[in-house]
């Protein structure tokens, strides 16, 4: 089994071989996934080693300390961290070795096509239909998703529609890659309170899907989603930050270095949020390295609930804390931006995007549901709809 002196030798010939200051970025990022260092826990071939998790951090260490550069993983945090593990798990050899390596390196971006105006937190009453084209085996999707970051720069989306309404909703769903440059594809603007269209809505009119860009087996598709949105809440909460890290950083900053803004109430609250939020980093710190041993779970879902939680109260203490200023915000027009920016906007910015994130990556309705039943072994909240045919719930 490779072991940490193993990929630091491994990781020191590459970079002998391409080295960062002369080697093109792209050329760069490609040799890397081809090296098996991309993520060593993946397989050979797809761009790991078969090695363990935790050595990634061997191989990043010396790539940052060597000036290499990295895939700009916030612009595609999409395709990592919810398409690739679920094209792992669920693809033929064929859509892993076309998929992967240009979602890796950036050159291709994805998107997530799963909710719906009548299918947020209920997911899976989705009611966007794929149809069997018995001539050619293609599919033939119609519908409408909603709240789709990233769509209007994605090569790629990953997919739910309905196949067979004749059953129960979690049991007539399939998974599919959707070519996002097919003409029945319509990707319109969603503007936000903040101002910027980071969001969209995308119409589905007779797209196209070849069955070879199905995953998982027909009607499986709600199997294969909970890989993808195990994956979500995990990227989304659990991300790897330092002290002071995230929404606490800034107002930390300006209580320092503000000492006119001080009160004893503020002083109090702070120091509370202060200390959750190093709970929460330390506790994603854990996370992570339980998922070295395997595949996320509903863990993710409580951390997605602190990391909403904490991100509203922090920003509404900035707010307070900078009075007047904390509302301030220089930039009302509706942009197209690819990146969220939680920490490099203004306190207004930061306390209006905010609201969002109760709601994206699963509502924390539906989240405290999950930890409920699944972390704490509550019983299940009665679901009256589990096993009448989706053509027959009312709607």
């Amino acid at each position: 089994m490779t072991d940490a002196t193993e990929l630091r030798l491994r990781t020191e010939e590459f970079l002998a071989a391409h080295p960062p200051a002369s080697t093109d970025r792209g050329d760069f990022l490609k040799a890397r996934f081809d090296a098996g260092l991309a993520w060593v826990h993946y397989p050979e071939g797809l761009g790991g080693l078969g090695a363990p998790r935790s050595l990634q951090a061997v191989v990043d260490a010396e790539l940052e300390a060597a000036g290499a550069p990295d895939n700009d993983p916030r612009r595609i945090g999409i395709g990592l961290g919810m398409a690739a593990p679920t094209v792992l798990g669920f693809g033929t050899e064929e859509q892993k070795r076309r998929f992967l390596r240009p979602l890796w390196t950036g050159e291709e971006v994805w998107c997530q096509l799963f909710s719906e105006p009548g299918a947020g937190s209920d997911l899976a009453a989705l009611g966007t239909r794929a149809v069997r084209d018995e001539a050619s085996g293609d599919w033939i999707v119609n519908g409408q998703k909603v709240w789709t970051s990233s769509a209007h720069s994605a090569r790629w989306a990953i997919l739910i529609a309905r196949t067979d309404p004749e059953q129960p909703k979690h049991r007539g769903i399939t998974y599919f890659v959707c070519d996002m440059t097919d003409p029945g594809v319509d990707v319109r603007p969603l503007r936000q309170i903040t101002g910027e269209a980071e969001f969209n809505e995308v119409f589905l009119t007779d797209v196209r899907i070849p069955d070879a860009h199905r995953l998982g087996a027909v009607g499986e598709g709600w199997k294969v989603a909970q890989t993808t949105l195990m994956n979500e809440r995990v990227s989304i909460g659990g991300m790897r930050i330092p002290r002071e890290g995230g929404m606490i950083g800034p107002v930390a900053k300006a209580w320092r270095e503000r000492p006119e803004l001080r009160t004893h109430d503020l002083h109090q609250r702070l120091m509370k949020l202060w200390v959750d939020a190093e709970v929460a980093r330390l506790t994603g710190e854990r996370l992570r390295q339980q998922l070295v041993a395997g595949q996320p779970g509903p863990e993710g879902s409580g951390m997605k609930l602190g990391f909403a939680r904490l991100n509203q109260e922090i920003s509404g203490l900035e707010v307070e804390l900078l009075g007047e200023e904390g509302l301030l915000y220089d930039d009302w027009t509706m942009r197209r931006p690819e990146l969220v920016d939680f920490t490099g906007r203004e306190a207004g910015y930061r306390y209006l995007r905010s609201k969002g994130n109760s709601i994206e990556g699963g509502t924390s309705e539906v989240l405290l549901n999950i930890v409920a039943e699944r972390v704490l072994g509550l019983p299940s909240e009665p679901r009256t709809d589990k096993d009448v045919a989706w053509k027959d719930l009312a709607r």
